[in-house]
């Protein structure tokens, strides 16, 4: 049987590059040292891509194969990838929701505790020698008993929601519509409303053009200069011009962000403020859950080309 030619936009963990090279015949887009010739070269032979969230595959990729049939995301979010490009010709796009959804809440609480208990400034603190030199660190704010808004009740949102209950937090959540599944947290249509009552803003929706910086400035105005703002969802939901601005001029008081607008190369005007937590695109980063998310998409690809039905399709 001849294996599918596959295109990989990015490397992945060698535990999913041996299994995926075992099944398909893989071209490394990004090992190239010219992409566009490869493109040129390989791209009629192309029927999968295997791809990661933040990479996608654009309308340049997807119409240089043009025998392509599905790609196959590693990870939750889709929004890098031309879904109105790829209904069109009728290719499947998938996703590996669920497998990730407890470890990024983990990790939403996780930056909460380490921002609001200053985790990383006490780690410095004592390795710098301060401690010694200076004394105590400053105080830090306690979470518990808190007000907590959540941007987005979808899988990673409501487990978000579930443990900041457990830390005796007045939970609310803003989203398209009520959820019936919101166990006994408020409803709140207005995201602007929602950071009002909130002392931190959890971004847990999934990204499109509909919700970019849906995070603007009147709901970051509305948090105040005690407010924080924690991201775990995709960098285009926040103006991040707006929450610089509100960072720097003690507007909003804090955020912790994972997630960023040309990352890994950052806006560096986040690196000179004190009060953001920055962390390099790692919620979901735990072993077991990125040996999950390689397993489904593979799972993802063999059921396509094996005319079986997707197992998480989202176009």
């Amino acid at each position: 049987m001849v294996k599918p030619h596959i295109l990989q936009l990015g490397p992945y963990p060698e535990w999913d590059e041996t299994p995926l090279k075992a099944a398909f015949q893989v071209h490394r887009l990004f090992d190239a040292s010219e992409p566009q010739v490869m493109l040129e070269e390989i791209g009629p032979s192309i029927r999968g891509i295997a791809t990661r969230g933040e990479l996608g595959a654009d309308r340049k990729i997807i119409e240089a194969c043009p025998n392509l049939e599905i790609v196959s995301v590693y990870g939750v979010g889709y929004d890098a990838v031309d879904l109105d490009l790829c209904r069109q010709r009728g290719i499947c796009v998938t996703n590996t929701p669920d497998v990730l959804t407890n470890d990024v809440a983990d990790f939403g609480i996780a930056m909460m505790l380490g921002l609001s208990r200053n985790l990383v400034v006490g780690d410095n603190w004592v390795r710098g020698g301060r401690w010694l030199r200076d004394g105590n660190l400053s105080l830090g704010n306690r979470v518990w008993g808190k007000r907590a808004g959540i941007i987005g009740l979808g899988r990673i949102g409501f487990q978000v929601g579930r443990r900041l209950a457990a830390f005796d937090m007045e939970v609310a959540y803003s989203d398209l519509s009520e959820k019936d599944y919101a166990l006994n947290w408020t409803f709140i249509a207005d995201p602007a409303e929602l950071a009002r009552r909130s002392d931190v803003l959890f971004v847990t929706l999934a990204a499109s053009s509909a919700t970019k910086h849906i995070i603007g400035p009147e709901v970051i105005e509305s948090m105040g200069p005690q407010g924080t703002i924690i991201n775990i969802s995709r960098a285009s939901n926040i103006d991040e011009d707006a929450l610089i601005s509100a960072l720097a001029n003690g507007r909003l008081g804090a955020a912790a962000l994972d997630v960023f607008e040309n990352e890994p190369k950052i806006d560096p005007r986040f690196l000179d403020l004190p009060n953001v937590m920055v962390q390099p695109h790692q919620a979901s980063g735990t072993i077991e859950t990125r040996k999950a998310m390689g397993q489904l998409m593979r799972e993802n690809l063999t059921a396509h080309f094996s005319g079986r039905e997707l197992v998480t399709p989202v176009a």
